[in-house]
């Protein structure tokens, strides 16, 4: 299982919005075939490991990460061609909450006669789809918010510079999380700021484009900001009083979000996205942004990037959050990675709990 978990890394920027599989067909010790989920619409993980094995699949266990499919989609069900294969047990890592599968897949496998046990590498299986089960269970993508600031707490000088706190490998690190992301959302604050791309700048086609998202309530993204290029696909989220009946945006869709309190609606924001497909959200925006995500509680995760520098107690704060009644009211995170990147630390943190998640 170990193996098939390996081989669906492999598909870590490719499968958007499918979930990343990995399959071994095994005769005890001796594998006989390997497969993953490629890209989305193409063969499954199972697939591909059964064309490899042929005719030892026979009698065969196969190891896979994520429940077999037993519906018809853009692909024929994995679980029919397990069976047809005649392996002789099928072991699964986690079951799928996909409504047109959760837990059928098992029941075709055992009507057939085939033995199947779930459970090995659950959580390492959940973790490599966070995305995938928080979309199906919670109804939202996984959200996760990417910071770089100075050791004193700040992340541009008062007016606005910030190219570049970090380092190269620090930034080369960055364009990593975006492509395996499904969107990247900023706000129409950093738009006009920064003017950013919110592309992925690696070597190499084989990812999937992540949508660029940017929350802008009265359409006020300038005509020659790189987010209408055409580059990448791009949508303008607006208030539904805004004029969007402009030429700027002929490149972009433009679609009307609901308020509330003078703001769009955040959570309507997300539930849009996963309606998309979009497992994770990787987002790239000023302090009042990020620190309304997190006021409103749907941050899963905090991408940090710590640099060896100080910029003073003038420059911008890293968020923008309500004040605390007292110290039990403050954000708790614990953290899940540390590591260094040239003189940059980067910290993976996340809340205790994230809200309505069942964390691996």
């Amino acid at each position: 299982m170990a193996h098939a978990l390996r081989l669906a890394e492999h598909g870590r920027y490719t499968t958007q919005p499918n979930p990343r599989v990995g399959c071994v067909i095994a005769h005890g010790s001796d594998v006989v075939g390997i497969g993953w989920h490629q890209r989305a619409g193409e063969p499954h993980a199972e697939v591909f490991a059964l064309r490899e094995a042929g005719t030892r699949a026979q009698g065969a266990t196969a190891y896979v990460t994520l429940e077999p499919c037993a519906h018809h989609g853009r692909t024929p069900p994995c679980a029919d061609a397990l069976v047809a294969a005649g392996v002789a047990r099928v072991v699964i890592a986690a079951e799928d909450p996909f409504p047109q599968v959760a837990g059928r897949g098992i029941e075709k496998l055992r009507a057939a006669g085939i033995s199947v046990d779930t459970g090995l590498m659950r959580e390492a299986a959940r973790e490599l789809n966070i995305g995938f089960f928080s979309r199906i269970e919670r109804g939202r993508p996984w959200l996760r918010v990417k910071l770089a600031m100075s050791l004193d707490g700040r992340t541009a000088l008062a007016n606005g510079e910030s190219k570049w706190i970090t380092g190269e490998a620090a930034r080369e690190d960055v364009q990593r999380w975006r492509a395996r992301s499904s969107a990247i959302l900023s706000g129409s604050g950093t738009v006009l700021a920064d003017n950013p791309r919110l592309t992925v700048r690696l070597v190499g086609d084989g990812f999937v484009a992540p949508l660029r998202v940017v929350l802008d309530r009265q359409l006020r993204t300038p005509s020659g900001s790189h987010v209408l290029d055409g580059a990448a696909p791009t949508l303008l989220l607006h208030a539904p009083t805004a004029n969007r009946d402009d030429s700027r945006f002929a490149a972009v869709e433009c679609v009307a979000v609901a308020e509330q309190d003078g703001a769009l609606d955040l959570h309507a924001v997300l539930a849009m996205l996963a309606e998309r497909g979009c497992n994770e959200v990787h987002v790239e925006a000023g302090p009042t942004l990020c620190g309304a995500l997190f006021a409103a509680g749907l941050v899963d995760e905090l991408l940090l990037y710590i640099a060896p520098l100080l910029l003073g107690d003038g420059a911008r704060p890293l968020l923008c959050l309500p004040p605390l009644a007292d110290m039990a009211a403050r954000w708790q995170l614990h953290t899940l990675d540390r590591r260094q990147l040239g003189d940059d630390t980067r910290l993976l943190l996340r809340p205790q709990d994230p809200q309505g998640m069942a964390l691996p």
